[in-house]
């Protein structure tokens, strides 16, 4: 079992990002409004917040098919590419049109881990914590909305706040959690098994339920 939450913990990072970032550019936009001169420009100034909105409704209309496709492992480690680009950018974002871009980007990773962690968790926890372990998306998001209302408060208080920083830290734990997908998180057993992948479902439930005999717990 503690294998299952710990890989659980792993991937609701995803929704961990998806906080920090929604509550990061809650900050931001005020002292992005008075950079790019945007008090008389409404419109751009609700598009840069909501631009990352944009991005996560398109790519959930189709993230479900390709993660069918390809699984849900590459499509998670898609997202953690996509939150540390957007990151890189904003982070430089010379003009508001390289920023919308950025924040595009970025609604792009978040669309995929609010898609597909609760998705994740729940075809690699077993029955008896599934319910349990399927909170910690929501946890985790929370979670990370409170850090970064409280980097922004902190940055709030230095004599020249730069939203590019604040925007870019977002880097960091993106890095942490595509290193995650990459050398920690397994494939989903059950997509394993419904691409015939029989041997490699049972290694991955034998990693997840910490013992041999998995026989009997294809669901």
């Amino acid at each position: 079992m503690s294998g299952a939450a710990l890989v659980a913990i792993a991937a609701s990072i995803g929704n961990l990002l998806q906080g920090w970032d929604n509550a990061t550019i809650a900050g931001a936009v005020l002292y992005i409004k008075k950079e790019f001169k945007l008090e008389s420009e409404p419109t751009v100034e609700g598009l840069i917040v909501a631009m990352s909105l944009i991005g996560a409704t398109i790519i959930t209309t189709f993230s479900g098919p390709v993660s069918d496709w390809i699984g849900r492992r590459p499509m998670l480690i898609l997202s953690s590419i996509l939150y540390f680009l957007s990151s890189l950018i904003m982070l430089w974002s010379p003009n508001v049109y390289v920023l919308l871009l950025a924040r595009l980007i970025d609604g792009f990773g978040i669309g995929l881990a609010v898609t597909l962690v609760p998705l994740y968790i729940s075809e690699t926890a077993p029955s008896e914590i599934r319910g349990l372990l399927n909170t910690l998306p929501q946890f985790s998001g929370s979670g990370g909305m409170f850090l970064s209302y409280c980097m922004v408060f902190g940055m709030s208080l230095l004599p020249s706040p730069d939203w590019r920083i604040m925007l870019g830290v977002l880097a960091i734990p993106s890095l942490f959690f595509f290193g995650l997908t990459i050398f920690y998180l397994p494939e989903s057993p059950r997509w394993l098994v419904s691409k015939g992948r029989m041997a490699e479902a049972k290694k991955v439930l034998q990693k997840l339920r910490g013992r041999e005999d998995v026989s009997g717990m294809f669901c």
